[in-house]
């Protein structure tokens, strides 16, 4: 329930940002244009880049200051907690950058500069906001990086085990909440209906042609990791180990049962799809979204299953230009069952 609570009260901000700036741009193009909703959009965004700024500045202080601390009053050993502490600057540097990058976003000669290589509008406020939202990716990925995969497993290894129900429920939330994000993003409640969001999303009934095509790219895209892994094995590269430790102490109890398995892949399909393949692909292309898609799995770090993930990104990009964002939305539900099942049944071979 707490996490539930959490990914709400976190993600609501960024949704109204995204409807306020569709209003804006609808009163941009009216007879008698106000700019009421543009204040409170660029107020509300210069609000959360410069909470931001300050927690950055903040910790990039504190790990100044405890440079001069005697290290005997600090957390002694090898555990988690010296490990952060000692991430302070790197953390605040994850964060202040990017956020300094979210304010110039908003600044209209630097969307222009933009434009001229994505298919984005200067003068609509939606695409400057979506280019500033890009950077909340790079600060989740940052500050992961700088606390380490491997701390990160051992807090929440520390911590009280999660319940299959308590996982499912959030990894549905989260997905509805993206699912949201995307429609509102795209018009819906303030430019566009909802016959026209889908429309604009690529959601669209498939054909029996492109079900079969999407089942068939997804069994073979996870098939495809096992001589993969093989070979990664075979030439002594691996892949992380803390990634394999994040990854089961974070949703390990989605791959014990069969309706986890599901949400494994259903939510990721309808919430992930519905943003990067529906909402981004069409204005920032099909490199820029895989390589943000690839960031957002920030629990696997900068691996070889980040490439990985980059990988599954294209495919599913060229799966909405070729088609449309319901058979990506196929291929990636079914890519991830896939690996649940295989995980679930012990059919994954051991190299």
């Amino acid at each position: 329930m707490q996490e539930t609570v959490f990914l709400l009260l976190m993600f609501a901000p960024l949704v109204l940002i995204l409807w306020l700036a569709n209003l804006a741009d609808k009163q941009r193009d009216a007879e008698s244009p106000s700019p009421i909703f543009a204040i409170l959009t660029y107020l509300s965004l210069v609000g959360l880049w410069g909470i931001l700024l300050l927690l950055g500045g903040m910790l990039s202080l504190a790990g100044l200051f405890l440079r001069t601390v005697d290290p005997a009053a600090l957390p002694s050993g090898t555990g988690f907690e010296a490990d952060i502490l000692a991430a302070f600057p790197q953390m605040g540097l994850a964060m202040w950058l990017p956020a300094l990058f979210g304010l110039l976003f908003l600044l209209p000669p630097i969307r222009r500069l933009f434009a001229r290589f994505l298919n984005i509008e200067a003068h609509r406020l939606v695409h400057a906001v979506a280019l500033s939202y890009s950077m909340l990716i790079v600060v989740q990925t940052g500050v992961l990086i700088a606390i380490g995969l491997g701390n990160i497993a051992d807090m929440l290894e520390s911590g009280p085990e999660l319940s299959s129900l308590s996982v499912v429920t959030s990894t549905w939330v989260q997905a509805l909440v993206f699912f949201s994000m995307a429609f509102v993003g795209v018009g819906w409640l303030a430019r566009r209906h909802w016959g026209q969001s889908l429309i604009r999303l690529g959601i669209v009934r498939p054909s029996w042609r492109q079900v079969i095509i999407g089942l068939g790219v997804g069994v073979g895209m996870a098939l495809l990791l096992i001589p993969v892994e093989y070979l990664v094995n075979l030439l002594g590269l691996g892949f992380d180990e803390d990634v394999n430790r994040l990854t089961e102490a974070a949703i390990g109890p989605l791959f014990n049962s069969i309706p986890g398995i599901l949400t494994l892949g259903l939510a990721a399909a309808l919430g992930e799809e519905a943003v990067f393949r529906g909402a981004l692909q069409p204005r920032f292309g099909l490199l820029v979204t895989a390589f943000l898609f690839a960031l957002l799995h920030s629990q696997y770090g900068l691996t070889l299953s980040t490439l990985v993930v980059f990988g599954v990104g294209l495919v599913l990009g060229w799966m909405r230009i070729r088609h449309n964002t319901s058979t990506a939305m196929i291929v990636h539900a079914i890519y991830n069952i896939t690996l649940g099942l295989l995980t679930f049944l012990s059919l994954w071979p051991e190299f």
